[in-house]
Protein backbone atom coordinates (compact mmCIF):
# COMPACT_ATOMS: atom_id res chain seq x y z
CA UNK A 1 0.00 0.00 0.00
CA UNK A 2 1.18 3.48 -0.85
CA UNK A 3 1.47 6.42 1.55
CA UNK A 4 -1.62 8.02 0.03
CA UNK A 5 -4.77 8.63 2.10
CA UNK A 6 -7.10 5.64 1.85
CA UNK A 7 -10.73 6.38 0.99
CA UNK A 8 -14.01 4.52 0.56
CA UNK A 9 -16.69 6.38 -1.40
CA UNK A 10 -20.41 5.80 -0.76
CA UNK A 11 -22.68 7.04 -3.57
CA UNK A 12 -25.52 8.30 -1.39
CA UNK A 13 -25.67 11.40 0.74
CA UNK A 14 -29.14 12.23 2.07
CA UNK A 15 -29.74 12.57 5.81
CA UNK A 16 -30.83 8.96 6.26
CA UNK A 17 -27.73 7.77 4.40
CA UNK A 18 -25.54 10.10 6.46
CA UNK A 19 -26.72 8.54 9.70
CA UNK A 20 -26.33 5.00 8.40
CA UNK A 21 -22.83 5.66 7.01
CA UNK A 22 -21.76 7.26 10.31
CA UNK A 23 -22.98 4.21 12.25
CA UNK A 24 -21.43 1.73 9.79
CA UNK A 25 -18.08 3.55 9.84
CA UNK A 26 -18.15 3.55 13.64
CA UNK A 27 -18.98 -0.18 13.65
CA UNK A 28 -15.73 -1.05 11.87
CA UNK A 29 -13.51 1.69 13.29
CA UNK A 30 -13.03 3.84 10.20
CA UNK A 31 -13.30 7.61 9.90
CA UNK A 32 -16.45 9.16 8.36
CA UNK A 33 -16.34 12.69 6.99
CA UNK A 34 -19.91 13.54 7.96
CA UNK A 35 -19.92 16.96 6.28
CA UNK A 36 -19.57 15.23 2.91
CA UNK A 37 -23.31 14.46 3.06
CA UNK A 38 -25.70 16.33 0.78
CA UNK A 39 -28.45 15.54 -1.69
CA UNK A 40 -26.95 16.58 -4.04
CA UNK A 41 -23.31 16.85 -2.94
CA UNK A 42 -22.55 20.34 -1.62
CA UNK A 43 -18.76 20.25 -1.38
CA UNK A 44 -16.40 20.68 -4.32
CA UNK A 45 -13.80 18.05 -5.12
CA UNK A 46 -11.11 20.39 -3.81
CA UNK A 47 -12.94 20.93 -0.51
CA UNK A 48 -13.52 17.23 0.04
CA UNK A 49 -9.93 16.36 -0.84
CA UNK A 50 -8.72 18.87 1.73
CA UNK A 51 -10.90 17.24 4.40
CA UNK A 52 -9.67 13.78 3.44
CA UNK A 53 -6.04 14.83 3.61
CA UNK A 54 -6.53 16.36 7.06
CA UNK A 55 -8.47 13.41 8.53
CA UNK A 56 -7.16 11.91 11.77
CA UNK A 57 -6.55 8.42 10.34
CA UNK A 58 -7.16 6.08 7.43
CA UNK A 59 -9.33 4.81 5.95
CA UNK A 60 -11.80 7.63 5.41
CA UNK A 61 -15.41 7.19 4.26
CA UNK A 62 -17.03 9.97 2.22
CA UNK A 63 -20.45 10.39 0.62
CA UNK A 64 -21.30 11.72 -2.86
CA UNK A 65 -24.76 12.15 -4.39
CA UNK A 66 -26.23 13.33 -7.72
CA UNK A 67 -29.88 13.51 -6.54
CA UNK A 68 -31.14 11.76 -9.65
CA UNK A 69 -29.24 13.89 -12.17
CA UNK A 70 -28.60 12.19 -15.52
CA UNK A 71 -25.03 12.34 -16.76
CA UNK A 72 -22.16 13.64 -14.66
CA UNK A 73 -23.74 15.50 -11.75
CA UNK A 74 -22.05 17.12 -8.78
CA UNK A 75 -21.56 13.86 -6.89
CA UNK A 76 -19.92 12.18 -9.85
CA UNK A 77 -17.71 15.22 -10.56
CA UNK A 78 -16.48 15.10 -6.96
CA UNK A 79 -15.92 11.34 -7.25
CA UNK A 80 -13.85 11.88 -10.41
CA UNK A 81 -11.75 14.53 -8.65
CA UNK A 82 -11.13 12.31 -5.61
CA UNK A 83 -10.23 9.20 -7.63
CA UNK A 84 -7.79 11.18 -9.77
CA UNK A 85 -6.15 13.04 -6.86
CA UNK A 86 -2.43 12.20 -6.62
CA UNK A 87 -2.45 11.96 -2.80
CA UNK A 88 -5.62 9.87 -2.45
CA UNK A 89 -5.99 6.12 -2.92
CA UNK A 90 -9.62 5.08 -3.38
CA UNK A 91 -9.91 1.57 -1.94
CA UNK A 92 -13.35 1.10 -3.42
CA UNK A 93 -16.88 2.37 -3.86
CA UNK A 94 -20.10 1.32 -2.18
CA UNK A 95 -22.32 1.83 -5.23
CA UNK A 96 -25.95 2.54 -4.40
CA UNK A 97 -28.79 1.43 -6.66
CA UNK A 98 -31.53 3.92 -7.47
CA UNK A 99 -34.77 4.03 -9.44
CA UNK A 100 -33.57 6.84 -11.71
CA UNK A 101 -34.94 5.95 -15.13
CA UNK A 102 -32.40 5.73 -17.92
CA UNK A 103 -29.40 5.67 -15.58
CA UNK A 104 -26.53 3.68 -17.01
CA UNK A 105 -25.41 0.60 -15.17
CA UNK A 106 -22.08 -0.55 -13.84
CA UNK A 107 -20.77 -4.05 -13.21
CA UNK A 108 -20.18 -4.52 -9.49
CA UNK A 109 -17.66 -6.99 -8.06
CA UNK A 110 -20.38 -8.13 -5.70
CA UNK A 111 -23.65 -6.88 -4.25
CA UNK A 112 -25.29 -7.24 -0.86
CA UNK A 113 -29.00 -7.93 -0.61
CA UNK A 114 -31.27 -6.42 2.03
CA UNK A 115 -31.01 -9.63 4.06
CA UNK A 116 -27.20 -9.50 4.06
CA UNK A 117 -26.43 -12.07 1.37
CA UNK A 118 -23.37 -11.42 -0.77
CA UNK A 119 -24.31 -12.12 -4.40
CA UNK A 120 -22.76 -11.73 -7.84
CA UNK A 121 -25.87 -10.31 -9.51
CA UNK A 122 -27.02 -6.70 -8.96
CA UNK A 123 -29.62 -5.46 -6.50
CA UNK A 124 -32.32 -2.82 -6.79
CA UNK A 125 -33.00 0.24 -4.63
CA UNK A 126 -34.80 -1.89 -2.03
CA UNK A 127 -31.90 -4.34 -1.88
CA UNK A 128 -33.61 -7.19 -3.73
CA UNK A 129 -31.48 -9.31 -6.05
CA UNK A 130 -31.97 -8.69 -9.80
CA UNK A 131 -31.12 -12.09 -11.25
CA UNK A 132 -32.00 -11.14 -14.85
CA UNK A 133 -29.70 -8.10 -15.01
CA UNK A 134 -25.95 -7.84 -15.31
CA UNK A 135 -25.49 -4.27 -14.11
CA UNK A 136 -26.26 -2.21 -11.03
CA UNK A 137 -28.24 0.92 -11.94
CA UNK A 138 -27.98 4.27 -10.17
CA UNK A 139 -27.65 7.97 -10.90
CA UNK A 140 -24.36 8.50 -9.04
CA UNK A 141 -22.58 5.41 -10.35
CA UNK A 142 -22.65 5.92 -14.12
CA UNK A 143 -19.16 7.44 -14.07
CA UNK A 144 -17.60 4.35 -12.44
CA UNK A 145 -17.16 2.79 -15.88
CA UNK A 146 -14.60 5.52 -16.62
CA UNK A 147 -12.73 5.54 -13.31
CA UNK A 148 -9.94 3.30 -12.07
CA UNK A 149 -11.67 1.94 -8.96
CA UNK A 150 -10.39 -1.42 -7.68
CA UNK A 151 -13.53 -2.57 -5.84
CA UNK A 152 -17.23 -1.87 -6.43
CA UNK A 153 -19.73 -3.26 -3.91
CA UNK A 154 -23.39 -2.68 -4.80
CA UNK A 155 -26.22 -2.20 -2.30
CA UNK A 156 -29.72 -0.77 -2.18
CA UNK A 157 -30.73 2.57 -0.67
CA UNK A 158 -28.42 3.27 2.29
CA UNK A 159 -30.19 3.33 5.65
CA UNK A 160 -33.42 2.05 4.11
CA UNK A 161 -33.88 -1.18 2.10
CA UNK A 162 -37.30 -1.92 3.62
CA UNK A 163 -35.95 -1.11 7.09
CA UNK A 164 -33.19 -3.74 6.87
CA UNK A 165 -30.40 -1.12 6.95
CA UNK A 166 -31.91 1.22 9.54
CA UNK A 167 -29.29 3.11 11.55
CA UNK A 168 -31.23 2.27 14.73
CA UNK A 169 -30.41 -1.39 14.04
CA UNK A 170 -26.74 -0.66 13.34
CA UNK A 171 -26.95 -0.15 9.55
CA UNK A 172 -25.94 -3.80 8.99
CA UNK A 173 -25.99 -3.78 5.17
CA UNK A 174 -23.86 -0.64 4.87
CA UNK A 175 -21.53 -2.04 7.54
CA UNK A 176 -21.10 -5.24 5.54
CA UNK A 177 -20.49 -3.25 2.35
CA UNK A 178 -17.72 -1.18 3.96
CA UNK A 179 -16.13 -4.36 5.36
CA UNK A 180 -16.25 -5.98 1.93
CA UNK A 181 -14.45 -3.02 0.34
CA UNK A 182 -11.74 -3.30 3.00
CA UNK A 183 -11.46 -7.05 2.56
CA UNK A 184 -11.44 -7.03 -1.25
CA UNK A 185 -8.98 -4.13 -1.45
CA UNK A 186 -6.51 -5.96 0.78
CA UNK A 187 -6.41 -3.07 3.23
CA UNK A 188 -5.10 -3.98 6.67
CA UNK A 189 -5.01 -0.91 8.87
CA UNK A 190 -5.01 0.01 12.51
CA UNK A 191 -8.44 0.64 13.94
CA UNK A 192 -10.36 -1.66 11.54
CA UNK A 193 -12.42 -4.25 13.40
CA UNK A 194 -12.69 -6.65 10.49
Amino acid sequence: MSGKRKVIIVTDGDLIAKRAVEIAAHNIGVRCISCSWGNPTRLSGEQLAELILSAAHDPVVVMVDDRGFHGEGTGESVMRYITEHPDIDVLGVVAVASNTEGAAGVAADECITNNGLIVTSPVDKKGFQCVNDQTLHGDTIEILQELDVPVIVGIGDVGKMCGCDDADYGAPITTTALKEVLNRSGYLGEGCNQ
